[in-house]
């Protein structure tokens, strides 16, 4: 086939796993038809130029990932045929606008980031373009500058077709996740997944963040725990209203699946705001809510009152 270029835009947990992965399959193996790019910043985009990005992860040990080319500009590496956006959600708005002029009709975009509405953000800013909607799980972070750390299970992504071309299949997409050994599904509909993964993430980030409190505290308060069950039938009533059917019993499916967290878990969200990082998803979570809920006429009463003391507007 001819030659693949593929930017992995922001290298920190999510990115790191994957985009090293990636890096580390077609940079050491003879496989020259692909060719892996970083985009990253500061001190761990120094040390990724410097000896290339070290992965520990306990499915494949501690391995160097030493890309094509790492950059901190967009606008600074070659034509790509492929992305892999791995920002946080309120990066998104401005890497998309940065990159929308190097987007070709059969570009292929894969957005790996929270969100139940991250195509329609990307679509409203880039036309063209083939945009696969997509979840990921995995828990990696940052060590240092020029390390990430996988820990629990195999990173995973669930990704289908974009609904704007749902004919284009991502077939050079495909072909290097089985040989970099990236476990994913392909889905002719993402969106359930998408879904009823944000379904959990938004409701334990909302009240994990309002309160302050971990995981086992939540589960083990009735009236927290309460707060969370609401939030959710607000997502599925949502859902619902826009044809995405969630798998039944899904509130406590995603209660179950709490439980199964170390009782410490503490949210991203959480963290941001408590540590008053300036930057968090509150937008990304309550936000949508909020707007989704507004457009279909669906109440959602528990995430308002949360999202505006949390500070959202």
């Amino acid at each position: 086939m001819d030659r693949l270029n593929v930017a992995v835009i922001g290298v920190g947990g999510v990115g790191g796993y994957f985009g090293g992965r990636l890096a580390h399959a077609f940079s050491s193996g003879p496989d020259s038809s692909v060719k892996i790019f970083f985009i990253a910043r500061g001190k761990h985009l120094d040390a990724i130029r410097e000896d290339g990005l070290l992965l520990k992860s306990p499915q494949c040990g501690e391995i160097r990932c030493r890309p094509a080319q790492a950059a901190e500009r967009i606008g600074d590496l070659p034509p790509m045929d492929i992305f892999l956006l791995a920002v946080k959600g309120y990066d998104l708005i401005d890497v998309a606008r940065s990159m929308k002029d190097l987007i070709r009709q059969d570009t292929f975009l894969l957005p790996l980031l929270n969100g139940a509405d991250i195509h329609e953000r990307l679509r409203r800013e880039i036309e063209t373009g083939i945009i696969l909607p997509a979840c990921v799980y995995v828990s990696s972070y940052i060590e240092k500058p020029g390390v990430v750390v996988h820990i629990g299970n195999p990173g995973r992504i669930i990704f289908g077709r974009d609904p704007d071309h749902p004919d284009a299949v991502p077939s050079g997409l495909l072909r290097i996740f089985e040989k970099s050994s990236i476990d994913f599904e392909w889905r002719d509909d993402a969106n359930p997944a998408i879904w009823e993964k944000y379904l959990f993430i938004a409701s334990f980030g909302l009240v994990t963040a309002y309160y302050d409190r971990t995981f086992g505290e939540i589960l083990d308060d009735a009236s927290l725990r309460e707060e969370v069950i609401q939030i959710m039938k607000e997502i599925c009533s949502i859902a619902s209203k826009r044809d995405i059917r969630l798998p039944d019993g899904i509130v406590d499916l995603s209660l179950k699946k709490a439980a199964t967290f170390p009782r410490d878990t503490r949210t991203s969200l959480q963290r941001d705001i408590h540590q008053k990082k300036g930057k968090s998803e509150l937008e990304l979570f309550g936000g949508t809510i909020i707007q989704l809920g507004k457009r279909l006429d669906v109440p959602i009463p528990v995430t308002c009152k949360l999202y505006r003391a949390l500070g959202g507007v």
